[in-house]
């Protein structure tokens, strides 16, 4: 990953608006986002052991001056100090984690961010610290937890530290190929207007179901990933007229390229459903076993009553993505509106073992429950849906997914 996505986005705290793709290392913090309740020396010293406060004042003082004069190594060894004087002052092991990161010491880094946690488990913006350190030891799979925890938890008054830890869990979502997830995650950017290259590039390799990070991606795909990426920004944007120009421009110019249709028929079902069936056909001609073609036709044909020809398709699609949640969800869906309760409800239930975090499954499983006449555990599925529904909408908003979530 560019330095300008990490250490000079987010050295300590990021109190510069600095956007995404700054290149230069914004101002060092005066104190970190909410780590603790407006602590100052003085009262810090309060709680330091009686012996031990004039020395805590002064190793205090004499860390803080070589943090703002970016002396990392001397802010590292004396917060040190510090923190071996008093082990629960959280706002010293912050600044020796920030100072590390400053450093792209990402191990002591991350080292020191889970003390922090420890000791402030529900401050969201050292989880989003702790992802970036872990991003940097491309420790990726806990990078992206705590991004999304960071993210749940929210980071206080340190919003460009939640921009930073929004795109980094962006990227890692494509890696996963939770594409969809990434899409609604990256478009948060066009609330700020936020059209740097980084973003357009992330949200390309987003809609072009590319499985990499942008650092992997291919130069000679570059020019490709970027059109789609603009017509996807467009599209969270709700320019329609643009988004349109953009997908067509890209279907032209890349007609044989895998994908390239799918992603526009994902544009086209909002206002044009039936065009939109013929760009997954066409996909599905250069990729006959595609499963997210055959999962759009199938809940396009659920969303207009017509579950007899979306049961072929869902069929279709758990045969060639058995692993894959949301083909077995439009699969339990076609099966419940074609009168088949006992089949929906066991593909809904190997859904949810595939993704148990899944609302769009419950809701789905407690109607089918409903309808079998097995009211508790209905109730049940309802309550579990209304849990993860605001768990996800706290995490990401906004921009269409396949079969919802």
């Amino acid at each position: 990953m560019p330095r300008s996505l990490t250490a000079s986005l987010v050295v300590t705290l990021i109190l510069a608006a600095a956007p995404v793709a700054a290149q230069t290392k914004p101002a060092q913090p005066q104190k970190p986002p909410a780590v603790q309740p407006k602590s100052d020396q003085a009262s810090a010293s309060k709680k330091a052991a009686t012996g031990n406060a004039a020395e805590f004042d002064r190793l205090v003082a004499a860390a803080t001056e070589a943090r703002k004069a970016q002396r990392w190594e001397d802010a590292i060894a004396l917060y040190g100090k510090v923190v071996k004087l008093k082990p629960g002052y959280v706002e010293g092991h912050w600044y020796q984690g920030t100072a590390y990161y400053s450093l792209d010491d990402y191990p002591n880094c991350r080292d020191t961010f889970r003390k922090v946690v420890r000791l402030a488990p529900k401050n969201g913006a050292a989880f989003a610290f702790l992802g970036l350190c872990e991003f940097g030891m491309k420790d990726y799979d806990r990078a992206l937890q705590h991004l999304l925890q960071s993210r749940i938890l929210g980071v206080g008054d340190a919003p460009e530290l939640g921009s930073v830890a929004r795109y980094h869990a962006g990227v890692l979502m494509t890696r996963v190929e939770q594409f969809e997830q990434a899409l609604e995650t990256l478009g948060e950017f066009t609330r700020e207007a936020d059209d740097n290259p980084r973003v357009i590039e992330a949200m390309g390799l987003a809609t072009l179901r590319m499985p990499l990070l942008p650092i992997e991606m291919p130069p000679d795909r570059r020019e490709m990933v970027l059109m789609a990426g603009r017509a996807s920004y467009l599209m969270a944007t709700r320019n329609t007229a643009a988004s349109d120009r953009a997908f067509e421009a890209l279907v032209a110019r890349y007609p044989e390229t895998e994908n390239v249709h799918y992603a526009y028929g994902v544009f086209l079902l909002g206002e044009e459903p039936d065009k939109a069936i013929q760009e997954f056909k066409r996909e599905l001609e250069l990729q006959p076993d595609h499963p997210w073609s055959l999962m759009q036709i199938a809940y396009e044909y659920l969303k207009r009553g017509d579950a007899k020809e979306a049961l072929t398709w869902a069929q279709r699609s758990v045969a060639v993505a058995p692993n894959v949640f949301t083909s077995h969800k439009a699969l339990g869906q076609a099966l419940l509106e074609t009168g088949d309760v006992d089949g929906a409800i066991k593909e809904l239930l190997i859904g949810i073992k595939l993704a148990p975090e899944s609302p769009g499954l419950h809701f789905t499983l407690a109607r089918a429950y409903q309808r079998a006449g097995r009211i508790e555990e209905a109730t049940r599925e309802r309550d579990e849906f209304t849990r993860l529904d605001k768990l996800a909408r706290t995490m990401r908003t906004g921009a269409q997914s396949v079969g919802g979530r």
